[in-house]
């Protein structure tokens, strides 16, 4: 099948590989010269595990495809996808300009029929927006089809191969026809095709972003809880997770929820159900939960050093919202760093992937500095504070932080390590589950 893919962010590179993957045609088009050159000698302009592996492999047998001209990208396409960003706008609605102008687009160029394909996480209705749009250029025949990314950061490769679940949303057959040629490889062993109306599949990215997101920020609180009581809270999770009715995923404590999808999707779905006059308590609970969480690492951390920060000096690992990406879109990690330094802290951060990111969205705070490697970043440090669960972060050399930070003091916001060992190794451990050990060491 011939497909065109519209934008190459993580969602259009991944679905485009994929796709070309499994024998499909693919042609992938962006608007940036330098992006799609980088793309056609393989490389890639974002970091996602396995997916450099994938595009060589394509390009190589000839099935991937980039252009900055949508003209070839609609050339005998039987399916288009539109991957494209919906940034959060005013008044904490989706920005749909980027949809909505490319198709505009499409339909001035539109002269066979097409499936075109909302790929994007979209407010309810942009199916009908969309159609309306393209009928005002064309009389050629079309359908809009809502078909919402389930991807993750960090596992957005295997989770388009292997999904749990793929949902469509459409109501002309012969368009249903086509997605479900189209789709049926990747669910003949595991996971679902479901077909429903588009105002459905709309509502259903939402729904699960939301849900999770609420679940999370219950888990956050659980842990301080339990923190507070002197409880287990690993224990404490693993039999809540063992009930059928909530399940063991996501229950995880951290320093909070970010990246692209659970902020902007959430705020969303607030302000769409308020435009319909409901009021969704409980999700406007968990983004005001988050962004409370968010506070609670750097907090620990000033009230150790007796609320001030000015001349400490601090290590902090992770600047992504999560491990495997490098993503810092509304990254708790970020927000510590930035609350760390506003106090007068100079913090010495390290990532595997994000720091280049940071680099530039931070570029003005200059007592934002970095570090090529994790232990260079703890040379003569007050402290650290972990704030991504890379693994690298998981079995580090104990005795060789130990001698290069001044004070052996950890903040733990992904609850890497067990506070009893590290009493035994003779650090300082605050982690936001289980008790803080050794008491407190002078500054």
């Amino acid at each position: 099948m011939r497909v065109g893919v519209i934008g190459t962010g993580y969602v259009g590179s991944v679905t485009g590989a994929c796709l070309a993957e499994k024998g499909n045609d693919v042609i992938c088009m962006d608007n940036n010269p330098e992006k799609v050159e980088l793309m056609r000698n393989g490389g890639l302009p974002i970091y996602e595990p396995g997916l450099d592996e994938v595009f060589k492999s394509e390009i190589s047998e000839g099935r991937l495809h980039f252009t900055t001209s949508l003209d070839e990208a609609m050339e005998g396409t039987d399916v288009l996808f539109l991957a494209l960003p919906t940034p959060q706008g005013e008044n904490d609605e989706a920005d749909l300009s980027y949809i909505l102008g490319a198709a505009k687009d499409i339909g001035k160029r539109l002269t066979s029929r097409m499936v075109i394909v909302d790929k994007s996480t979209v407010p309810i209705g942009t199916s009908r927006w969309v159609t309306e749009v393209i009928e005002a250029e064309t009389r050629t025949e079309f359908e809009v089809v809502s078909n919402p990314e389930f991807l993750r950061e960090g596992r957005a490769v295997d989770d388009f191969r292997y999904p749990h679940q793929i949902v469509v949303g459409t109501k002309a057959e012969w368009a249903e026809e086509i997605m479900r040629e189209l789709y049926e490889p990747f669910v003949r062993r595991t996971g679902t095709l479901d077909f429903m109306d588009p105002y459905s599949a709309e509502t259903v990215k939402y729904g699960i972003n939301a849900f999770l997101a609420v679940k999370i920020s219950f888990a956050n609180e659980l842990a301080q809880l339990c923190k507070a009581t002197g409880a287990d809270y690993n224990r404490v999770r693993m039999a809540v997770g063992r009930d059928t009715r909530i399940g063991d995923e996501f229950m995880f404590a951290g320093p909070g929820w970010g990246g692209s999808c659970f902020p902007k999707d959430t705020r969303a779905v607030v302000k769409i159900a308020e435009k319909l006059g409901i009021d969704l308590g409980t999700v406007k609970a968990a983004i005001e939960s988050n962004e409370r969480q968010k506070r609670v690492v750097p907090e620990e951390v000033i009230k150790f050093f007796d609320g001030d920060l000015s001349g400490r000096r601090l290590a902090l690992w992770g600047l992504a919202f999560k491990d495997k990406t490098d993503d810092i879109r509304e990254s708790p990690a970020l927000s510590i760093a930035d609350q760390l330094t506003e106090r007068g802290a100079e913090v010495v951060a390290f990532d595997p992937q994000a720091m280049n990111n940071v680099r530039k969205a931070r570029a003005s705070n200059s007592l934002l500095t970095y570090a090529e490697t994790d232990y260079e970043a703890l040379e003569g440090v007050d402290a650290l504070v972990i704030a991504t669960n890379w693994d690298e972060f998981s079995t580090p050399d104990f005795r060789r932080m130990h001698q290069a930070m001044r004070q052996p003091v950890i903040f733990d916001g992904r609850n890497m390590y067990k506070p009893a060992a590290m009493k035994q190794r003779g650090f300082y451990y605050n982690a936001l589950v289980g008790e803080t050990v050794d008491g407190r060491i002078a500054a």
